[in-house]
């Protein structure tokens, strides 16, 4: 964290070497200790660094304790998103085991049980340590701590989701904001004149457009280069992590386009997802950028350079995640809306034939048939 600079100046003596302010944060609050971070952690260091931006140590002082709030609600949530998200998979990975596969059973039917009691222990705990003239301190971190867990889980949720679809859609989507950040450093480091935004001036127009023409190129050729492995385009069905063999389908085959006469080449191979890919890069270049500018103008509000320290030279995981929130949510919902074919439960579609048979046969749906039509086992047939 950044040390508050409207704090008067002191005398480098070995006293006021060794004093720590009463409005600094432990050195080691969420410092790595130069271990490589981990993906199960990544919530754990983002929560970590933002659940520190409230913090006032001399408060905490009075009320000990109180950060395991935080952490009992950070367990919490983290047992109901991820006990929803992969259930499923679980049940897959277990079934070999009979014991085993009864306790995950059980533990996943009664899984909202317990999180909502162990949310309201929080709540009644949370209750039972308020203090006179703390209240307003308390429930402002009730708060916080409540909007930092719905902001990273959700985003969370659809990275996992992501990844249980095929690591192509992860890696892709990552990978494109990695791309633009590298590509506008370089475009408005040489060309950058024209400021783009006021909450960071140090952005341009000359970068801003750069990285947007080099993410969509990159966003086509990485598209290309992933799709040719099967172990990042087969979607997974259970928590193993050994090598995935299955049908690429229609979006990873490649289709052959004529090329022009004068041309060496007769006809260029394209993944259709490649052309899905172009649409991402355009939202990574366009869109996500403005989860930066979001997290600029927060760290402005608070007067903080970095969210934390986490990462040597380049502030906290969070600084460096801004935009991929933004990117893994908007990689889910196209997936879903444009990728996956939608699949309408037969029950539904027999519903809709039946409606579309009775308005045609009796000129209202209101009007009682004589007939009446029964599914049987190799179609339909119509009895008196």
């Amino acid at each position: 964290m950044q040390k508050d600079s409207s704090a008067p100046n002191t005398p480098t003596s070995a006293r006021a070497r060794h004093r720590r302010r009463s409005n600094e944060f432990p050195a080691d609050t969420s410092k790595t200790n130069g271990h490589p971070l981990l993906a199960k952690d990544h919530n754990k260091y983002r929560s970590m660094e933002i659940f520190n931006l409230l913090r006032k140590a001399h408060e905490d002082k009075c009320l000990p304790g109180f950060r395991l709030f935080n952490w009992h609600f950070y367990f919490t949530a983290m047992l109901f998103v991820y006990g929803r998200i992969l259930s499923h998979w679980l049940v897959n990975t277990v079934t070999s085991d009979k014991i085993f596969y009864r306790l995950v059973s059980r533990l996943i039917k009664y899984q909202m049980v317990i999180c909502y009691f162990l949310y309201m222990a929080g709540v009644m705990w949370f209750i039972l340590t308020l203090k006179k003239k703390m209240y307003k301190y308390q429930f402002g971190q009730f708060a916080w701590t409540h909007m930092i867990l719905i902001v990273v889980f959700t985003q969370s949720a659809f990275t996992v989701a992501n990844i249980f679809e095929g690591i192509f859609w992860f890696l892709l989507p990552a990978s494109l904001i990695a791309v633009n950040v590298v590509a506008a450093y370089f475009f408005g480091f040489f060309f950058g004149k024209t400021p783009l935004i006021k909450i960071s001036p140090k952005k341009t127009w000359e970068g801003f457009i750069g990285a947007s023409v080099a993410t969509t190129i990159s966003a086509f050729l990485l598209a290309n280069i992933y799709g040719s492995f099967q172990w990042l385009t087969c979607p997974r069905k259970d928590l193993s992590t050994g090598w995935l063999s299955c049908d690429p389908g229609p979006l990873f085959k490649p289709e052959y386009y004529p090329l022009l006469p004068w041309l060496p080449w007769t006809e260029i191979a394209i993944l259709p997802v490649q052309w899905h890919a172009l649409l991402l890069g355009l939202f990574a270049s366009i869109i996500a950028p403005f989860g930066g500018f979001f997290a600029s103008g927060f760290k402005r509000a608070f007067k903080i350079k970095d969210f934390g320290d986490s990462i040597p030279g380049h502030g906290g995981l969070t600084d460096r995640m801004d935009c991929q929130m933004v990117m893994a949510v908007f990689a889910y919902i196209y997936h879903q809306s444009f990728v996956v074919p939608q699949d309408y439960p037969v029950e539904t579609i027999l519903s809709e034939i039946l409606s579309s048979l009775t308005v045609g046969f009796f000129g209202s749906s209101n009007r009682q048939p004589k007939q009446f039509v029964k599914r049987g086992r190799n179609g339909f047939v119509f009895r008196e």
